[in-house]
């Protein structure tokens, strides 16, 4: 199995699927997430020049950030750490 990993300051981020949103009560449309800046990740690897980030954080990163990479028969995502928002 080939293992795939991240150099400099590049993660490598599974999406989290946010199911849709309360808000006064009211479901927010998915057509109303698209307002929303930031995503929800799974950190699956960093770079060797990035900190404060480890395997399996979650974090909340710019949605404009990356480039989808298929690996294994799935779809993860490249970011750059500065396109980190929140770490949870």
């Amino acid at each position: 199995m080939l293992e795939m990993k991240a150099i400099n300051n590049y993660i490598i981020i599974d999406l989290i699927k946010e199911s849709p949103k309360k808000q006064n009560g009211l479901i927010i449309a998915d057509k109303h997430q698209n307002e929303i800046r930031y995503k929800k990740a799974k950190v699956i690897y960093v770079g060797d020049a990035v900190k404060g980030l480890n395997k399996n954080d979650i974090i909340y990163y710019d949605k404009h950030a990356g480039y989808g990479i298929d690996f294994e028969e799935n779809l993860y995502y490249v970011i750059k750490e500065q396109d980190v928002i929140v770490v949870l």
